[in-house]
């Protein structure tokens, strides 16, 4: 596999115009790989290729599709350590969390949409009426950079088992698991035009793919800021645009929350170096344990190992780029310069890391909702924590947030844990570090977006629904 090329029509191709891109390992600051960035006319010809290719896909039965899935999981399980190896060098992932979560998050999204697959009732019945469950069409899929197998599993394996067929632009600072995933849906014998890869930035190559007219539909992955564009571009053929964008969780810690939540909102907030979109980063507590609550995430944080990526061990890596580094670091001396308590880290590397990407474990107390650190989304291993006093100043206090996406509860009462639930503003809400599984919906509401991905919902994101009377059904 030429890490310059494109897949398109079943094959690795050049680039029309190639412009090479470095990609950088995060733990060293050195280039790892070098891809091309593609153009309007790379986008061009795979939106071509994958609008030849629908009308036979579409009407492929659900069993060659399924069998096909079945084809990739089976490549994909016996690939751990390349895919472990390229997600660590890409974004700094360390080796023992690239190969059970990163990797197997893109396995259980697999297995899971075989699993919908054997089920699901693409014609339906109702009354004496019929409807069909039919694939939108091309679908451009753009995806990023922090759980590169999650997000990009979550939208290629829907919508090629609804019968859609594909372009993918991942991210192009961790392109290089999606472009293995690539090489093996080849080996998988998908036909050509089915799926197709091309790399290239935002608003090159993504912003041409949501504007496209023989585009579908996009499904998109990132920031809200980009979230707003992709809707914009999109909107002139009113074609169909899933969005799953950034997050503020709020952990709220109830005075009689178990034993260990606090090690592990803080544990949920630092993993994966604090880049998850869903990261309890906002640590609600109630007074009467607040000030030992400060006193375990000050000792917790102190306890987080920093390591680079390509090691082994329970550590945190680095964050995934200088750009991002540099946002971090300013956000952290916002967090100092609105006077929050600096409870642990701060700006700078942590002692001993003098290269790559890496973040002190950040604690931050006595945090207001308005100050900017309680606001944005820093996307790093920062952890803010604000007292509340009941019940209802709680809610307030989570739900004063521009994000909706997940929300976490610690209590043991279980009827205030479901009360609470009902009323936070959010896609998931989880309870007591009770995980949700992957046969549940995975997406926010406001700013966090507007899709649902995972299971079922995920598969029907891809499909449209035709109703038919039963005259002519």
């Amino acid at each position: 596999m030429n890490h310059k090329h494109f897949y398109i029509d079943g094959a690795w191709v050049a680039p029309a115009q190639p412009r090479d891109l470095e990609v950088i390992d995060p733990s060293t600051e050195a280039p790892c790989a070098t891809i091309s960035l593609g153009g309007t006319e790379d986008a061009d010809r795979a939106v071509a290729a994958a609008r030849t290719a629908f009308d036979g896909w579409a009407a492929t039965p659900v069993e060659t599709r399924r069998a096909l899935l079945q084809k990739l999981l089976d490549l994909y399980l016996a690939h751990r350590e390349d895919f472990a190896r390229a997600m660590s060098q890409e974004m700094g992932a360390p080796m023992d969390l690239a190969r059970a979560d990163q990797f197997e998050s893109g396995s259980a999204h697999l297995e899971e949409m075989i699993r919908v697959l054997d089920g699901f009732e693409f014609e339906r019945r109702t009354g004496k009426d019929l409807l069909l469950y039919q694939p939108i069409g091309v679908a451009a899929l753009i995806t990023p950079w922090n759980w590169p197998m999650n997000q990009v599993v979550l939208k290629v394996a829907p919508a090629l088992a609804a019968g859609c067929t594909v372009v993918l632009k991942p991210s192009e600072i961790a392109p290089l698991s999606s472009m293995l995933l690539a090489d093996l849906i080849d080996q998988a014998g998908f036909p050509p035009g089915v799926f197709n890869l091309v790399n290239g930035d935002g608003p090159g190559v993504g912003a041409h793919l949501s504007a496209h007219p023989e585009v579908d539909m996009v499904s998109f992955t990132g920031s809200t800021r980009a979230g707003i564009q992709i809707t914009r571009a999109a909107a002139e053929q009113i074609k169909r645009v899933s969005l799953e964008l950034g997050g503020k969780g709020a952990n709220i810690l109830f005075e009689d929350a178990p034993d260990g939540a606090v090690e592990s909102g803080v544990a949920g907030c630092f993993g994966n170096a604090g880049q998850s979109c869903d990261a309890p980063t906002r640590m609600l507590v109630h007074r009467s344990i607040y000030d030992r609550a400060v006193e375990a995430a000050r000792q917790a944080a102190a306890a987080q190992q920093v390591a680079p990526g390509h090691l082994d061990g329970d550590h945190i890596g680095p964050v995934v780029s200088d750009a991002h580094w540099h946002k971090v670091q300013s956000l952290i001396q916002a967090g100092i310069d609105e006077g929050a308590r600096l409870v642990a880290g701060g700006t700078g590397r942590p002692e001993g890391l003098e290269k790559g990407y890496f973040v002190r474990p950040t604690v931050f107390a006595d945090v207001t909702n308005d100050m900017v650190v309680a606001r944005e989304e820093i996307f790093g291993p920062v952890l803010v924590m604000i007292p509340f006093d009941t019940e209802e100043e709680a809610i307030a206090i989570a739900n004063d947030t521009p994000y909706g996406l997940g929300n976490y509860i610690q209590t043991r009462d279980t009827d205030r844990a479901a009360r609470v639930a009902r009323r936070l503003r959010s896609g998931m809400v989880t309870v007591n570090d009770d995980l949700l599984d992957v046969d549940t919906p995975f997406g926010g509401v406001k700013q966090s977006g507007n899709g649902r991905e995972g299971s079922v919902w995920g598969l029907e994101e891809y499909l449209e629904v035709k109703a038919i009377s039963g005259s002519a059904s």
